[in-house]
């Protein structure tokens, strides 16, 4: 019954055109116009809130939550630290992943890249630059280049699928307390991968972004 009241509260969702932060009827007005008993709706909307395609704000309503791939990245990142513990490959599996969607995508990026973007990707491997310079450099700073570097695509979804990943495989590592890596080395791939598009190079910034993943690859080996 949850399943097929979920069903329902997405679609009134679409039929009504509501996005993220618009008020979704009320849970009495839910279970008139869903014809469901109260528990129905109150286990939906919870469930619905766990994936975050609904927010429940108590003492002010129910309202379209923020429809992140939050929930996938917790869901990869658990799934590959369990089997990162039962002798399993899963930090490999993930990374090989993301490295397969990132070459694939950087030859279209070296291909017509803005001016602008550019210039924010420059100016990230410079503060990774200084950020090295004193003894680490910040995840935020590597996830802002990663974000930056696709961009120009222009494809919202694969943003978000490319970040979700950055995020998984992040999370994973620090929790299994994976070491950091020389920032000298994180600042010298990021920079490769930069002058390479800046020069409209696409094999080049494949094989930088390779040469960066297999940083990665090492330092889970080790």
């Amino acid at each position: 019954m949850s399943e097929d009241v979920q069903a329902q509260i997405k679609q009134l969702i679409l039929q009504r055109g509501l996005t993220p932060g618009d008020p979704l009827p009320t849970e009495a007005d839910l279970v008139g116009l869903l014809d469901v008993s109260r528990n129905s709706v109150r286990e939906a909307l919870k469930a619905l809130q766990a994936m975050r395609i609904v927010e429940i704000r108590h003492g002010f309503g129910t309202y379209v939550g923020p429809l992140t791939l939050e929930p996938f990245v917790e869901g990869v990142a658990f799934r590959a630290a369990v089997r990162h513990h039962q002798g399993e490959a899963s930090l490999y599996e993930l990374m090989e992943v993301r490295e397969a969607l990132e070459a694939g995508l950087i030859g279209a990026v070296a291909r017509d890249l803005p001016a602008e973007d550019l210039a924010v990707l420059k100016g990230l491997v410079q503060r990774m630059a200084e950020e090295a310079r004193g003894g680490e450099v910040q995840s935020a700073t590597d996830r802002a280049f990663h974000l930056a570097l696709y961009r120009s695509l222009g494809n919202h979804l694969l943003s978000e699928v490319l970040d979700a990943f950055w995020a998984a495989l992040r999370r994973v590592r620090e929790d299994l307390s994976d070491d950091r890596p020389d920032p000298e080395v994180t600042y010298r791939q990021h920079r490769e991968i930069v002058d390479a598009l800046e020069a409209g190079d696409g094999d080049r910034a494949v094989e930088a972004i390779h040469r960066h993943f297999d940083g990665i690859r090492r330092r889970l080996a080790e």
